[in-house]
């Protein structure tokens, strides 16, 4: 093709309207003459995760969040209902029953029959000096009772699994926002230059519901987008030189194409090149960086005890051992799915007698190691840990197509989780739900408050940080702002 006309095919509006002297393109360049003189453009060579002071006086300074995909039931776990237990495998009440008709169940049949409560079949006792009420399912994460602030009141209009952890991440339901690590590193930077800023840990056999989109980046520059490592064979796929590469010819084609992207950002400006360059660069680096971090037979062994690793196998203990590891090293946000908490009841692999305590084993003393191992290092003071799924359960036996196995329904309408270490107040609990447990009752806490505290705790006013993009101040809140930081929980 001739270059000229591949040249033309590159102009967009934007790069018209630049170009311009005289016209629109005058006034346009008029109106932008201030945003332009306030902020030059960075040089080819500024690497855009370099760190940086949050506007306001942050508590944390990382985040590892840690979520139980397909969302556990709150009634076994973090809200004791002695109500249920009391009408156990009774048939709802009336004025239940008269709710659940006005409403969209996903699987509970109101015509096949009249659904029955459902009490936890499992003990629940004050734990710490708080009294906090735990459930026996988690007898190691109990002992951290007095550094945890559980929320039961949280609730979302979100009842299907992808839905409900977009809106969650990225503040929308749909595709398209960023996510919520996106907007801490794009907000603070990264404070280890050979590492990625935001790493996401998979555990549990599957991806989240909400795919690759939970830790994308969106509107925002593709480089603060999470990059997936696996704590199971190569860390980052195709990081890795191929066969007959070594590190010299590597770092030598990368200069050449460093070369070509500078020329490319300097005639066009598309800021999506920078992070090209950036990226290409960070990769370059991460081969030396990524695989001695990612490697837990480097821990002593009785740190690996503690947290119940297995090396060389993919597991929710190694990816908390990872995560602490990784904040260590300076990566601003880590997050940890783990797959496996859809209690349906549908069959003996999704069913709370069998299936519930098998998770939560898995789960309880990788996280207590992790909290004592940040606190033990110094670091839980200034890392902000969050333990939730994406909705609620309902107090209701699911009894799909006649099972015999007791599970719960999803539930929109309240769900709990806690938060510990980086400016929360820990031994407290904030919100109540109704004797039944299946309205908030107190203090009602959304989404949007959730996403609010975060950026409040991490030094951002929720309301102020935002993105231009189509017309729009966008927000991880939301346009209309209505997320409110929990004063309660912070310390």
């Amino acid at each position: 093709m001739d270059p000229r006309q591949h040249y033309l095919q590159t102009i967009t509006r934007r790069h018209f309207l630049r170009d311009s002297q005289v016209g629109l393109g005058a006034l346009a360049l008029g109106g932008l003459s201030t945003a332009a003189t306030a902020a030059p453009a960075a040089p080819a060579s500024a690497d855009p995760r370099q760190p940086h002071s949050p506007p306001l006086p942050g508590k944390a300074k990382h985040v590892i969040y840690l979520h139980m995909a397909g969302s556990p039931p709150q009634h076994e776990l973090f809200d004791f209902k002695p109500a249920l237990l009391k009408h156990n495998m009774q048939p709802c009440p009336d004025e239940l029953l008269a709710v659940l008709q006005k409403e969209r169940l996903p699987f509970i049949n109101l015509k096949a029959r009249r659904p029955k409560l459902l009490g936890t079949p499992y003990r629940f006792q004050p734990r710490g000096d708080s009294g906090q009420m735990i459930s026996e399912l988690l007898p190691q994460l109990s002992r951290h009772a007095d550094e945890m602030a559980i929320i039961r009141s949280m609730h979302t209009d979100q009842f299907n699994h992808a839905p409900a952890q977009l809106l969650l991440y990225t503040g929308a339901a749909r595709f398209g926002g960023a996510s919520l690590g996106s907007w801490a590193t794009w907000g603070l930077g990264s404070e280890n230059a050979n590492l990625p800023g935001f790493v996401v840990l998979i555990s549990g056999g599957t991806d989240p519901s909400g795919g690759k989109s939970l830790w994308g980046s969106g509107f925002l520059p593709s480089v603060f987008q999470g990059v997936q490592c696996r704590s199971a064979g190569d860390p980052i796929l195709f990081v890795s030189n191929p066969k007959g590469l070594d590190r010299n010819v590597r770092r030598r084609s990368l200069d050449a194409l460093r070369k070509l992207n500078e020329l490319e950002l300097e005639r066009i400006g598309d800021p999506e090149t920078r992070t090209r360059i950036s990226q290409y660069e960070l990769a370059f680096r991460m081969q030396m960086s990524v695989p001695q971090v990612m490697d837990v037979t480097r821990e002593p062994k009785h740190v690996q005890e503690s947290y119940g690793t297995t090396p060389g196998k993919a597991s929710f203990a190694n990816n908390c051992l990872l995560a602490r590891r990784l904040v260590e090293q300076g990566v601003r946000y880590v997050q940890l799915f783990d797959w496996g908490w859809d209690m349906h009841g549908t069959a003996k692999s999704n069913d709370l007698i069998t299936a519930m305590p098998k998770k939560c084993k898995e789960v309880d003393q990788p996280i207590a190691a992790l909290l004592s191992d940040l606190k033990q290092r110094g670091l839980l003071d200034e890392t902000l840990v969050i333990w939730s799924g994406e909705f609620g359960r309902t107090s209701l036996n699911e009894e799909r197509n006649g099972s015999k196995f007791l599970g719960r329904d999803h539930h929109p309408h309240c769900f709990s989780m806690w938060m510990a270490g980086g400016g929360i107040k820990g031994g407290v609990t904030h919100g109540e739900t109704d004797e039944l447990g299946y309205f908030v009752a107190r203090d009602k806490v959304g989404v949007h408050d959730l996403q609010a505290t975060v950026l409040h705790l991490l030094g951002f006013d929720p309301h102020r940080l935002s993105y231009r993009y189509q017309g729009l101040n966008q927000r991880l809140i939301g346009p209309e702002g209505d997320g409110h930081v929990i004063r309660p929980v912070v310390a």
